[in-house]
């Protein structure tokens, strides 16, 4: 078994009730985003829905993970891989004036605190993987 297979349970747990809730949320209200930054309300508020959508199946996928964190390996990339672009393209934004700075709290609820967890896990992950594949 993995290393800390029950804290690595515990937390794509959390990470997957988080993704659901966030998600739903935004699928129901999408301009609650603009609302809370200042932004202007969105003309398409459907796209901004899709994203919730989007979060919400992420959250899907980590509750997998949390089943089993000996096969997630590749669900975990996936969603690090977002949480890296995530803050990336949001101090583009705010760098450039688009948006607000108050806009990135988004960032660290939605990546910045999971970064270390996930870090963590493939550490652990690879060693697990090391130790049973010689």
């Amino acid at each position: 078994m993995i290393r800390r297979r029950k804290w690595h349970q515990i937390v794509f747990g959390l990470a997957g009730a988080y993704n659901i809730f966030w998600g739903l949320y935004t699928v129901f209200d999408p301009q609650w985003f603009f609302r809370f930054a200042g932004l202007e309300p969105i003309n398409h508020p459907a796209i901004f829905s899709c994203l919730g959508m989007v979060i919400g199946l992420y959250g899907l996928l980590y509750w997998k993970v949390a089943q089993r964190p000996e096969t997630g390996f590749e669900i975990a990339v996936v969603g690090f891989f977002g949480k890296v672009a995530g803050p990336i393209g949001m101090a583009y934004l705010v760098s450039k004036g688009d948006w607000p700075a108050k806009a990135a709290l988004l960032c660290v609820t939605n990546d910045l605190i999971w970064l270390i967890p996930f870090a963590i896990y493939f550490a652990d992950y690879l060693r697990f993987y090391r130790s049973t594949n010689g």
